[in-house]
């Protein structure tokens, strides 16, 4: 039993630590499916959420909120907890001896293991023979590189979350809360400044490239929530690829290469981000544009005098096929609304307009 156990140990320290190098360390996607951080999230994430969605409005939005930075030192703390477990199984399974009082239980070896790695190092406790002491030094240097790793890994995490909002934010003065890329293009055009969204589709060709690196390095990015409810990442990620498939559909004063850059590396940040949530495009999602909404969509920007081509309603269709199964997709799993294509009666409100300080006469 102490021989498995020993071996058990060895597995358990590699596992974690090779799970935390991928994690913190690895600048890339990792593609195996069987891994303990996703094992963990899917797991963590489905009990969370189904209990969130018991709740209305703004306590859901609150309580859904908690979960990403929960989830993180939870994380970590399982980490730290495997590793002190396998390094305490190794001792054990080794007998090795322990001063003063020369016994060799499990429950020592992992308060040993615990003290070590944390480099609290109080020597009460501590290893007697020659392969214990090594032991123990690899165990106190792995508990140094790592909680090195950890400090230095969560200000890069929020660094990418604020630059993530910053956009997010300035969004909703173009195209409201939430935001609707029919109601950025009417807005545009009623200050005849159709040409500005040039500018804006490239800023944001620039803010998708950059969520894509950082989501596909960080995944547990896709997690945190905007501050307020009416906004999302996946919300104005959306949005953006709404108004690029309208341009490109056939919006006139807008720049058609411009959109088609900014729709192609949105596109693929939203399919690379569902593959690396594990979650499949849903081919029966429900449509959030008919035909005949596609052709008062058109009406609605002629009316606002947005010039476009007559066939632009058709057009349409085949540029939403190629991301919406996959918005869909991300929609459902994260819990964050899409933005609707075609405006509801009322005039969209920005966030601005719902402070309880809003001092307009």
């Amino acid at each position: 039993m102490r021989v498995i156990g020993a071996a058990v140990g060895v597995a358990l320290i590699a596992i974690v630590l090779w799970e935390a190098f991928e994690t913190l360390v690895l600048p890339r996607r990792v593609t195996r499916r069987l891994r303990m951080t996703r094992i963990f999230y899917r797991a963590s994430w489905t009990a969370w959420s189904a209990i969130g969605r018991r709740h209305p409005g703004r306590r859901r939005e609150n309580y859904l909120a908690v979960f990403a930075p929960l989830s993180l030192l939870l994380l970590l703390a399982a980490w730290v907890g495997g590793v002190i477990t396998g390094f305490a199984l190794v001792q054990w399974g080794l007998s090795t001896p322990l001063t003063p009082s020369g016994g060799s239980s499990f429950a020592t070896h992992l308060y040993t293991s615990a003290t070590t790695f944390v480099t609290l190092g109080l020597g009460d406790v501590a290893a007697a023979s020659s392969a214990g002491r090594a032991i123990t030094a690899i165990e106190a240097g792995s508990g140094f590189a790592f909680l090195a790793l950890t400090i230095s890994y969560l200000p890069v995490l929020y660094q990418a979350f604020s630059r993530r909002e910053v956009s997010i934010s300035m969004l909703d003065q173009w195209a409201g809360s939430p935001p609707s890329a029919v109601e950025l293009l009417r807005r545009a055009a009623a200050h005849d400044a159709i040409a500005s969204v040039d500018g804006l589709l490239a800023d944001w060709e620039r803010w998708s490239a950059e969520l894509l690196e950082s989501h596909l390095s960080y995944p547990v990015l896709a997690f945190f929530r905007s501050q307020h409810e009416h906004q999302s990442w996946l919300a104005a990620l959306t949005a953006v690829l709404d108004t690029s498939a309208l341009v490109l559909a056939g919006i006139e004063g807008v720049s058609a290469w411009q959109a088609r850059r900014t729709f192609a590396i949105a596109r693929h940040a939203v399919v690379d981000l569902a593959q690396v949530l594990g979650i499949g495009p849903e081919a029966d999602a429900p449509d959030r544009l008919d035909g005949e909404g596609a052709r008062e969509v058109c009406r609605l920007l002629g009316g606002a005098a947005v010039r476009l081509d007559a066939r632009a309603a058709e057009r349409l269709g085949p540029f939403r096929r190629m991301y919406e199964p996959y918005v869909y997709a991300l929609s459902r799993r994260l819990e964050m609304p899409l933005p609707a294509l075609l405006p509801g009666d009322r005039a969209p409100v920005d966030d601005w307009q719902r402070s309880a300080w809003d001092m307009r006469g």
